[in-house]
């Protein structure tokens, strides 16, 4: 047939290992022949002969598309039709399928996380600082969802952020995941902190927004922000401020699920707590 590659050939002929290094070398995958077929098309035709269908899946396994049409408007799973039952082929063909169109939606859904997050964006004066760094986290976010939705092991990401101020807006604000919340907590003087924004708005008020922000790309699971003064946190004699913190910060934890943004704000000391 006209317009073959090597890799067709292979295919036709279900010669796996030929098509195995035709693909690590670089063969494309989707090349067409004259006729509109790809390689899977001709993988396809062997199987129903042969009843030995190592070489389509070798071309699955490299992304090859189930759903490409030929010049007939014949996808593989089409002329799989015309032959006689082979369940096992068909069953292969379906799962493939069925994987892509997940993968389809999973990248549209990325897509319009992305769009409403931009939209979000869109609507905060200056800060391009943090909107970079925001854009960053989030389709890293993302990108580790679709990892492990394809099975693979995913280390979970700790980011901090450290919000300066103009004298006059509040301390320094320290942010961390943990589990699914994220703790806003201020300091005065925190060297912790991976990166460093600097921001006229009030610090509570990115805070709100950034909860925002994470919810909308489902790094959260609600966008409900708690929070609380200096006096909730702080104590009224020495060393009583650690245990009044911790008990505020496990009370949001866990008699909540774990569903809360906590944002601490306002004036609140180092008083070393964590």
């Amino acid at each position: 047939m006209y317009g073959e590659t090597p890799l067709h050939m292979a295919a036709k002929n279900g010669c796996n290992e030929a098509a195995k290094v035709l693909l690590a070398h670089g063969a494309l995958v989707e090349a067409r022949a004259n006729n509109g077929m790809t390689p899977l098309h001709l993988a396809v035709w062997h199987s129903l002969r042969a009843e030995e269908y190592s070489t389509v899946k070798t071309l699955l396994e490299y992304n090859a598309d189930c759903s490409a049409e030929d010049n007939e408007g014949m996808t593989p799973l089409n002329h799989l039709s015309q032959g006689p039952g082979n369940e096992k082929l068909s069953e292969l063909l379906h799962r493939y399928l069925e994987e892509q169109r997940k993968s389809i939606e999973a990248c549209s859904e990325t897509k319009a996380k992305m769009d409403e997050l931009e939209n979000e964006l869109s609507k905060i004066v200056g800060l391009d600082e943090l909107k970079l760094q925001l854009r960053k986290w989030a389709k890293g976010m993302l990108l580790d969802e679709r990892r492990k939705a394809l099975g693979l092991k995913i280390g979970a990401r700790t980011p901090h952020m450290d919000f300066l101020g103009n004298p006059g807006t509040g301390n320094q604000v320290y942010i961390t995941i943990y589990e699914e919340n994220i703790l806003v907590i201020c300091y005065q003087n925190s060297t912790i902190c991976s990166h460093t924004i600097k921001t006229k708005k009030k610090k509570t008020m990115v805070g709100r927004i950034l909860g925002k922000l994470l919810h909308m790309v489902g790094i959260l699971p609600t966008d409900k922000v708690t929070e609380v003064q200096r006096t909730d946190l702080v104590g009224e004699f020495v060393g009583h401020t650690g245990p009044k913190t911790r008990r505020k910060v496990a009370r949001l934890l866990y008699e909540n699920c774990c569903t809360e943004l906590l944002v601490y704000y306002k004036e609140l000391y180092p008083y070393n707590v964590k």
